[in-house]
């Protein structure tokens, strides 16, 4: 059967669906459709055309390289084709964005015919995704004398490719719809449960909030004509959770506009808002479409004649409605004034500054944030071969110093890795500028789509600025089923050729490793000064400064080893006082949130990076605090260590990255072997006092200042999603941190999950700790709920299988993962045994293992959004509590959450995750887990 069948076959199954054909991405397909474009007589012509012209992905897919291969050959009469001109074969090259097409277009425009020339150079003048064999073709034609190659290098320094472009509308009207009340999770924008289905644009869109949503979003649309539906977060922050960009694809799929006439379901420029703005991870995706991110402020603090806030019964403030945006309400955006206004432009609602920087206003422009970061490269590149100067045409880096002021941590980062700024000017927080990106990961869920990036920016290879990148397997580990089958392999094999460390060898050389994505990055992240962009809102490393992000930016620090954003203010976390016993470091993360939102009222966390002074804390318990700053709502954290301590972190790394390299895991480029060797640097410089551990300035400013008190720590801590607050708007946050006290021992468990990028190896020792002091009291241990445990690395249990904690593990579990069979299909129900479940995310991702509907689950993980580890049932609201690994392993004994009593007799003589603020003995204050 040849190729072409089978698309027909599934454009017949998916119709069945409610789907369009499939974009095509496989050349093999597009060449027989090509054929039957060339046979007149051929029954399928008409179709083939569609599909040839409307449904083929541009970029460096293998499909692209036919197609622009076919538009040549029409283009140079060799082939004619009476649907398809020469100039509109012109047209179609110039959507297809790059690779293939820019090099026919070159090959064009260098050819000898003036006419065809001429034409192709007017396309390559408007085409920005050019790489170093693009343009040192340009080079050597000019440098030859090719009038054509100087006149398309003058448009490049020109920036003509922008400055053409049409400028955005003065005026841009909305229609608003309420898409939920309180924080909006990525998760409500595109599913966790869906990650299978990402790459696949149109059956992604699907899934969007719901189908009577998608309903009323298009009724909206038909209502108001012309006007853009603006989706909101009401009395809560847009986007949180994650970068996530298949959930901006989908509302963009749902309100944006069509990317290209050739190219079906991309689509740009949503515009999304919030009470409370856009979560910051997720409004660099929104960047990435030349989307709109608003900051409504329609809800205030009622304040009383002091200009206190008034306090409710709960202690929480009372709101008052500044201005309406209920589901309907229509407004206008002037981004000339930067101000919303109501309907007739009468009355200004809000201040829009923020959302109309110059250089977001480039990237609406430009159509994405791509566009603008390869133009500027393509200026500057043709500058200096042209020996002349670039003109001020974008916007120019924003740099603010303050003179006499010193450097946060993050601010010290940047300047070190800072591209193309002032020579010897010291930036401060707000400076918007490139930096140099030193580590980057991408995860299997967005990976896909990561790879559909780099194809559509024509990218063929990783960029030789970063040291360091990997692709990871951890979510969808759980599972081998059908869609993991399917998707894993390619997306492996891709990774592996463009250049990356991958978890599982496309030629199955060595053992699939299928570790969380954080904590590979952790470990191969070997400098305190590194940039990290990670495509996952966990990306939080406990060495340098990472970055969560969307599958797109990942894809562009891949290509180019760079990202652009501005410097974040910092605040600062410090601690007094000390640990209790009995206390893990765990309960002093939840406490952080919960003495920071005392101190301050606000979440001064969000938008800003926090930078810890932790210390005396290894890499891999610091990261529990690190990895938590994603549900604090932070840009980012960085921790500060002691020499000594950071010397211990970069020894463990390095004894983790030698196991990969063990594996067979490095490549060709020998990268694992030379993260080893920046290792071995930096620490020389540590031991010398050439450069010691990176620390603040003493005179650095902070937005503000924590300060957590240890000695108020005196019980276990509970995030609880709150599902049945009056005010909704405070369910499912993570702000409400409760000691187990507020339980009275009467709260039902359901299931207990240790496991997820929260979790070092010293918290599966704790459950195999726990299990042999609980049989030492009792006499045995019986479940009265499932226990799931899933260590986040291999590498974590080989070393408690040298260390003899996994025997004690398997002594008691009902079920041990076995990769040479490994589960096809996900549970549904559990019995009340322990699971050791495979290293990876498993039940926090909730793509495929989930609890059972309506559940009680006490987790370890970071997720506790509505659906995300269970579903809600018909009876009941399915909660996700998060709490320690002993709280969590005891209540599973139980099956209730445990009295203060029962849990101090549980833990009592365990080696819990200890800390000690620096200064106070800090060779006392690690674990003998390390």
């Amino acid at each position: 059967m040849s190729l072409y069948a089978d698309y027909l076959n599934e454009i017949e199954k998916r119709k069945t669906e409610g789907l369009h054909p499939k974009p095509i991405d496989d050349g093999a397909l597009l060449a027989e459709i090509v054929e039957q474009i060339k046979d007149l007589s051929n029954a399928h012509r008409e179709d083939s055309l569609k599909y040839f012209i409307y449904n083929t992905l541009p970029g460096t897919t293998s499909a692209a390289g036919v197609k622009a291969k076919f538009l040549k050959e029409i283009i140079l009469g060799q082939e004619t084709v009476a649907e398809i001109t020469p100039a509109f074969a012109f047209e179609l090259l110039s959507h297809m964005k790059g690779g293939p097409s820019v090099e026919v277009l070159l090959d064009l425009a260098l050819g000898n015919d003036e006419a065809t020339a001429k034409s192709a150079a007017d396309v390559l003048k408007t085409q920005v995704f050019l790489y170093d064999a693009d343009t040192d073709r340009l080079k050597e034609a000019f440098k030859a004398g090719n009038p054509i190659a100087k006149e398309i290098l003058e448009s490049y320094a020109k920036a003509e490719f922008f400055t053409n472009l049409p400028d955005i509308d003065e005026v841009v009207e909305v229609v608003t719809y309420i898409a939920a009340e309180g924080d909006i999770s990525t998760d409500l924008l595109s599913p966790g449960n869906q990650a299978h289905s990402r790459s696949d644009r149109e059956l992604h869109g699907k899934c969007m909030i719901s189908e009577a949503a998608q309903k009323e979003i298009q009724a909206l649309k038909l209502q108001h004509p012309g006007k853009r539906v603006m989706l909101i977060a009401e009395k809560g922050t847009m986007g949180v959770g994650s970068s996530r960009m298949s959930g901006v694809n989908n509302v963009a799929l749902w309100t944006g506009k069509q990317a290209s006439p050739y190219v079906p379901f991309v689509n740009i420029a949503p515009v999304v808002a919030g009470t409370n703005g856009i979560s910051p991870i997720f409004l660099t995706t929104v960047g990435v479409t030349g989307g709109i991110g608003i900051d409504l402020k329609n809800w205030v603090k009622k304040l009383d004649s002091d200009g206190n806030p008034i306090l409710n019964n709960d202690g929480n403030p009372i709101l008052e409605q500044k201005y309406s945006v209920e589901t309907g309400t229509v407004l206008k955006i002037n981004t000339k004034t930067k101000k919303l206004c109501n309907e007739d432009g009468s009355e200004e609602l809000a201040d829009l500054g923020s959302s109309f920087t110059p250089q977001k206003v480039e990237f609406m422009k430009a159509g994405g944030s791509y566009a603008i970061v390869f133009g500027k490269k393509l200026q500057t590149v043709a500058a200096e071969t042209l020996g002349v100067e670039a003109p001020q045409v974008f916007a120019p880096s924003k740099e603010i110093s303050h003179e006499g002021q010193g450097l946060t941590a993050v601010e010290k980062i940047f300047n070190a890795n800072a591209v193309g700024v002032t020579p010897g000017k010291t930036l401060h927080a707000g400076s918007d500028v490139r930096v140099r990106v030193n580590i980057v990961g991408s995860q299997d869920t967005t990976g896909l789509m990561t790879a559909q990036e780099l194809e559509a920016m024509a990218a063929t290879v990783i960029s030789p600025l970063v040291d360091g990148a990997y692709q990871s397997g951890c979510h969808t580990a759980s599972v081998w089923d059908l869609k993991a089958q399917a998707n894993t392999p390619k997306l492996m094999a891709f990774m592996h050729k463009f250049g990356l460390i991958t978890g599982r060898d496309p030629k199955g050389a060595y053992h699939a490793m299928t570790d969380v994505i954080h904590k590979v990055l952790n470990d191969i992240t070997v400098d305190d000064w590194d940039i990290i962009i990670g495509g996952d809102s966990h990306t939080r490393m406990s060495k340098g400064v990472a970055f969560g992000a969307d599958s797109g930016t990942v894809a562009l620090a891949l290509a180019t080893g760079e990202a652009t954003m501005p410097i974040p203010e910092s605040v600062k976390v410090t601690f007094k006082g000390s640990m209790k016993d009995y206390m893990d470091f765990r309960d002093v993360v939840h406490a952080t949130q919960s003495q920071m939102l005392k101190q301050h009222g606000d979440n001064v966390f969000q938008g800003r990076v926090i930078e810890v002074h932790i210390g005396t804390l290894l890499a891999d318990q610091a990261f529990t605090f690190t990895d938590w700053t994603a549900e604090m709502k932070a840009k980012a954290s960085i921790c500060i260590s002691n020499d000594e301590t950071l010397i211990g972190s970069l020894e463990l790394a390095k004894s983790r990255i030698q196991v990969m390299i063990d594996k067979g895991m490095d490549n060709d480029a020998k990268v694992l072997q030379g993260l080893i060797d920046k290792a071995d640097k930096r620490i020389g410089e540590i031991r010398s006092g050439e450069k010691p551990a990176l620390t603040p300035d003493d005179n650095a400013k902070y937005f503000a200042e924590v300060v957590v008190d240890l000695d108020q720590i005196d019980e276990p801590m509970i995030a609880d999603p709150d599902v049945n607050n009056a005010d909704v708007s405070k369910r499912y946050t993570h702000d409400t941190i409760r000691p187990v006290s507020y339980y009275h021992g009467e709260k039902k468990v359901d299931l207990g999950f240790v496991g997820s990028c929260m979790v070092h190896k010293g918290d599966i020792k704790i459950v195999a700790q726990m299990l042999k002091n609980l049989e030492k009291a009792k006499g045995k241990v019986e479940f009265k709920a499932p226990l799931v445990v899933a260590a986040p690395t291999y590498n974590i249990i080989d070393e408690l299988k040298a260390e003899g904690d996994w025997e004690t593990l398997e002594k008691y579990s009902g079920f041990e993962f076995d990769d040479n069979a490994p589960k096809t299909a996900a549970r549904t129900e559990y019995e009340n045994i322990l699971y050791l479940e495979r290293p990876g995310c498993n039940l926090c991702m909730g793509n495929q293992e989930k609890a059972a509907k309506g559940d009680t689950v006490l987790a370890t993980s970071t997720r506790l959004f509505q659906g995300r580890v269970v579903a809600d049932s018909e009876t009941k609201k399915g909660e996700s509590l998060l709490a320690s690994t002993p709280v969590v392993v005891l209540s599973a004994i139980l099956g209730r959450t445990p009295t203060i009593e029962e849990y101090k007799e549980a833990v009592e003589g365990i080696d819990l995750t200890k800390f000690a603020p620096p200064l106070q003995a800090p060779a006392t204050s690690r674990s003998i887990h390390f």
